[in-house]
């Protein structure tokens, strides 16, 4: 018989199969978390209809998300600590709150200024704060040898949101107007992520999770290492750079992708959009399993060399206003795949090189370079599309950055094995 006066923790620890259970429901509340939270993919959409209905000039439309970017990512530092410190339902909750507030904020006004706060401040914090609290406790329940699976299914949702946020939008763009769709988001981000932070919890102490081929326990890989000690390693600062070229190239297009499909796919350029989020997600998901085979280094090289290619088919494809619709698409898919790749492979490597203890706010100052990129590159992209009125000059910056990126992955070391 079950003792009664057992504690909660001692009785999950001797329980397998609650244990295999409780994994996978942190690991779907994080999908589910991330799946509310990808609105920011969905910016060119908000874009659009912010020149048309509000006048801003050309080269302001992207600032609102380019802020929200930098925000996001330097949040995470912040959130990381947060998270390690008083546990990831707290701090999910709070980025439910920030985001919905953020949203609310914008739906009272067409002021460029009031934007600027609440989709890039608001939002952004909210963003940082939900985005951190998602992995690190799904991780926590599996051994190393599903380090990247895991992590591509939770930061998946956040890749996947545009599939139904895109046609969402749409629909209450078309009905409502920007405004009342803002209202109407910021609530309903609200409610689901500060619920779905209620399932992240982290194992209880002394856990460890045992190794899915024979059920032996597998220890860590590497020692805990803290945040002062990485940053004074060689490793953290080639990785940080390469993300930031991985994501920045990659954000550079998603946040005009529905305008680069508009003179193609007229109307149903939102297709577009969601069609690259599910790439975006798939990406995720089969980086994080492939680099758990092949390792992390060689899996990373092959992801950035193929974004370069992509970047320079994209010139006659998007320059093109009779070529086929399914081009396009197929085009949106790829890169959106090759760019969420990223997000599930910086994350492994940083458990992987810096281990779990101090993972929030590990990956969080990792992660700048997310928001930074996404910052510098999207502006970049914007100033050039203002200058020449196409994406070209676009495309040919982000191949160059792509292969020095590739180049400096030999800088890296390779994927440390588990015990």
């Amino acid at each position: 018989m079950t003792n009664p006066s057992a504690s909660p923790a001692a009785a999950i620890s001797t329980a397998p199969v609650s244990i295999s259970n409780r994994g996978w429901y942190v690991t779907f509340a994080g999908t589910g978390i991330n799946l509310a939270l990808g609105v920011l993919y969905t910016w060119s959409m908000f874009k659009a209809a912010i020149a048309k209905e509000f006048g801003w000039k050309d080269a302001q439309l992207n600032d609102p998300y380019a802020l929200c970017c930098l925000v996001f990512a330097f949040s995470m530092i912040l959130a990381g600590r947060c998270q390690d410190k008083v546990g990831p339902r707290l701090t999910a909750s709070l980025g439910g709150l920030f985001v919905g507030a953020g949203m609310v904020l914008i739906s009272t006004t067409q002021s460029y200024t009031t934007w600027v706060i609440g989709f890039g401040l608001l939002v952004g914090l909210g963003l940082g704060f939900g985005y951190s609290s998602a992995t690190p406790p799904a991780l926590k329940w599996f051994p190393p040898a599903k380090t990247g699976l895991i992590a591509g299914l939770v930061v998946a949702g956040f890749g996947l949101a545009p599939v139904y946020l895109a046609p969402a939008s749409e629909h209450l763009l078309g009905h409502y107007g920007l405004l009342t769709s803002m209202r109407i988001y910021g609530i309903a981000f609200t409610v689901i992520v500060c619920g779905l932070a209620q399932f992240l919890v982290n194992p209880p102490a002394g856990y460890v999770a045992a190794s899915p081929a024979t059920g032996a326990v597998a220890k860590p890989a590497v020692a805990s290492m803290t945040p002062s000690e990485i940053l004074r390693t060689p490793t953290f600062w080639v990785l940080w750079v390469i993300y930031f070229i991985g994501s920045g190239a990659g954000l550079m297009v998603i946040s005009s992708v529905s305008g680069m499909a508009k003179k193609t796919m007229g109307s149903a350029a939102f297709v577009a959009v969601a069609v690259m989020a599910i790439g975006n997600a798939a990406g995720r998901i089969c980086a994080g399993l492939l680099s758990d085979k092949i390792g992390r280094r060689w899996t990373l090289m092959l992801v950035l060399l193929l974004q370069a290619a992509l970047m320079l088919v994209a010139i006659p494809v998007t320059g093109s206003a009779t070529g086929q619709k399914f081009v396009i698409v197929l085009l949106a898919t790829l890169i959106g795949f090759n760019y969420g790749a990223n997000l599930s492979l910086f994350p492994s490597y940083a458990k992987d090189l810096w281990g779990l203890k101090t993972f929030g706010m590990n990956y969080g100052i990792l992660f700048t370079a997310w928001g930074v990129g996404g910052f510098i590159l999207s502006r970049l992209q914007q100033m050039l599309f203002a200058a020449s009125k196409n994406f070209d000059s676009s495309f040919v910056t982000a191949a160059i950055l792509l292969l020095a990126g590739a180049a400096l992955t030999f800088l890296l070391r390779t994927r440390p094995k588990a015990a």
